[in-house]
């Protein structure tokens, strides 16, 4: 609901926005390019609309996706946290987890929780022991992902449909163009080169928003990767070390 509320109301922001600066456009000189863009019709209101959303999703990505980095150094609290591990300290280590405010260090937090709540209950079964931590992995990450993965579908999805609807702008303003030569009787070349040209800003902006959507898109896609990859990484060698009992004192 929350991340419905945040779409519906960026919608409404960014083509009031858009449309605003599109109806200003429409005062520029005749000879300025805001001007060439605003003939190119109503649809470049809808690009500058989709442009402006993937800039506020991509802002929103960066913000998130540094919280999910937590405080310090990733490969830092890593690695002391293995060491923590070898030497048997699960007390502290869960301490830094918590100091470190980080979406890997809920999910090896989850881990040692499960490891604790096991020794308390003297279960000793190294299979036992490995498979429940194993499923404390699998809840904490499906709890975590969603915060690393909002709004990527978004992304994506203004990407493919940017290109499009550029195209139908220019669709749309190829036809005025010829309509306007079929009742204007003889043929005027510049004036049809000057329909096609505003037709085609259309087709630019579509090109701009899908290329910046893409961008966006395999730039935060690769970040979540290399984020599940260390989770997995940790985590493995977390469960392996605690399920062995080379950690126990």
């Amino acid at each position: 609901m929350k991340q419905g509320f945040f779409t519906g109301l960026l919608i409404i922001v960014t083509y009031a926005v858009s449309l605003g600066f599109y109806v200003w456009m429409g005062t520029t000189p005749p000879e300025s390019i805001f001007h060439a863009i605003w003939k190119g019709g109503p649809i470049v209101s809808v690009l500058m609309a989709l442009i402006l959303m993937v800039i506020a999703y991509t802002v929103e990505r960066i913000i998130a996706l540094n919280k999910a980095s937590g405080k310090g150094n990733i490969p830092e609290f890593v690695q002391n946290l293995k060491q923590d591990i070898d030497n048997g300290s699960i007390d502290q280590a869960i301490a830094k987890c918590d100091e470190h405010q980080s979406s890997l260090a809920a999910v090896l937090r989850a881990v040692l929780d499960r490891y604790k709540k096991l020794s308390d209950f003297n279960i000793t079964d190294r299979e036992k022991k490995i498979s429940e931590m194993e499923k404390a992995v699998e809840e904490a990450t499906i709890m975590e992902m969603p915060l690393l993965e909002n709004n990527l579908v978004a992304i994506s999805t203004i990407a493919s449909i940017s290109t499009m609807v550029g195209l139908l702008g220019t669709t749309l303003g190829m036809i005025r163009a010829f309509a306007a030569m079929a009742t204007s009787g003889a043929p005027d070349a510049v004036q049809l080169s000057l329909g096609i040209s505003e037709a085609l800003f259309n087709t630019a902006l579509g090109i701009f928003g899908g290329i910046t959507g893409i961008i966006a898109y395999n730039v935060f896609t690769s970040r979540v990767d290399r984020f599940t990859y260390m989770i997995d990484e940790a985590a493995f060698y977390i469960i392996h070390t605690l399920g062995t009992g080379k950690s126990d004192r």
